[in-house]
């Protein structure tokens, strides 16, 4: 599998790569980005007071790391007679997903990649890829990893500290965010409101987001005006974080916005692309001070 990531994809085309794999009947991908390894299953540790979706841990390559199976977490059964553990590395922890097989690699579109219907409540499914003989359904491994591990989600609402006079100035500026896992973003938002970052325009994926930005530079209005920052996420359906900047660059009224990228899969392959794009700054999820601080930087 990792022979396969040396397929390196143009920068800003929005297309990405996904691997297939099966847990029960149903057909799931995970982003080539997020995937360090496939392997076969090996010994497991049990530990103590662990969370349901958890096996155990496993050592790979000096890393300890969780396995977790999908299929409990997914309230599925495992039907194969042997399994495969997809290796992740995401927000810089390292985790095993325990399926029941792992086919293939696609090369897709984001415009292929749809919301899902709005039959359940569940929020782990973050897209539907439809394909000619069957669905894939993308999970949102962020909420998954963030379930298991509390940590992610105390550092999504740690707030550095401020005085008075940065807190009201932060009430004067306008951020756009476009992030479409609705935990992540319901987070952000309440995190940077918090802050003092009140004028928050939230939108679910770089589609909805560059939608917005058109129409918002549509007329003569300087743009610092209405905007003055933009946070997006790079893994979105209809049009990813890459592809969103590489229009915002290429737009005679909204290229001087500056954009900073929040997203769980920025390894140094990601951030030269979001370098090359005219990215402001690059941040791995879940350092929201570190975040906060830079825009900070870029605004104020």
């Amino acid at each position: 599998m990792s022979n396969n990531k040396g397929i390196l994809l143009e920068t800003g085309t929005n297309e990405f790569e996904i691997v297939e794999f099966a847990v029960g009947s149903v057909t799931y991908g995970i982003n080539v980005a997020k995937v360090r390894e496939v392997i076969n299953p090996l010994e497991i540790t049990k530990m103590p007071n662990t969370h349901p979706y958890v096996e155990g841990v496993f050592t790979l390559r000096g890393k300890v790391m969780p396995l977790v199976n999908l299929a409990r977490c997914l309230g599925s059964e495992h039907t194969a007679t042997s399994h495969k553990i997809i290796v992740s590395e995401l927000n810089n922890y390292f985790v095993g997903f325990l399926v029941d097989e792992v086919s293939r690699i696609h090369r897709i579109s984001w415009t292929e990649m749809e919301a899902p219907p709005n039959i359940t409540n569940s929020d782990m499914v973050v897209g539907i890829v439809k394909m000619a003989a069957k669905m894939v359904v993308l999970l949102d491994f962020e909420k998954i990893v963030a379930d298991i591990n509390p940590e992610i989600n105390r550092k999504l609402t740690t707030i550095p500290s401020a005085n008075v006079g940065v807190v009201e100035t932060r009430k004067t500026k306008t951020i756009l965010i476009a992030e479409d896992s609705k935990m992540l973003r319901d987070l952000l938002l309440s995190t940077l409101h918090v802050a003092g970052y009140n004028n928050v325009i939230s939108t679910e994926n770089g589609q909805i987001a560059w939608d917005t930005l058109e129409n918002m530079a549509s007329d003569r209005t300087p743009m610092q005006e209405k905007l003055n920052l933009i946070i997006t996420d790079i893994e979105m359906p209809q049009m990813d974080g890459h592809h969103l900047l590489k229009r915002i660059k290429d737009h005679e009224n909204l290229r001087a916005l500056p954009v900073i990228i929040f997203s769980s899969l920025i390894n140094e392959e990601m951030r030269r692309k979001g370098e090359a794009l005219g990215a402001a700054a690059q941040v791995t999820k879940p350092e929201i001070t570190q975040l906060i601080d830079l825009i900070d930087q870029k605004i104020l």
